[in-house]
């Protein structure tokens, strides 16, 4: 279970440090479905379509794996 839990660790520290890079890359968060709100001076950002993406691709791997 400890072994479980570092690898989730990690793949988080990892996938975190990714994020921008893989965010314009794969334009996540500017897919149809992802909201953009600016009030105030703040942009507030709701990746609704990319969520479900990632979900989808995600549990994907989790089937083949």
């Amino acid at each position: 279970m400890l072994k479980w839990l570092i690898v989730l660790i990690a793949a988080v520290v990892i996938v975190g440090l990714l994020q921008p890079r893989l965010a314009r890359l794969l334009h996540l968060g500017r897919l149809p479905g992802d909201l953009r709100l600016r009030l105030r001076g703040k942009d507030y950002v709701f990746p609704f379509a990319s969520v479900v993406l990632l979900s989808l691709v995600a549990s994907l791997i989790g089937r083949l794996f």
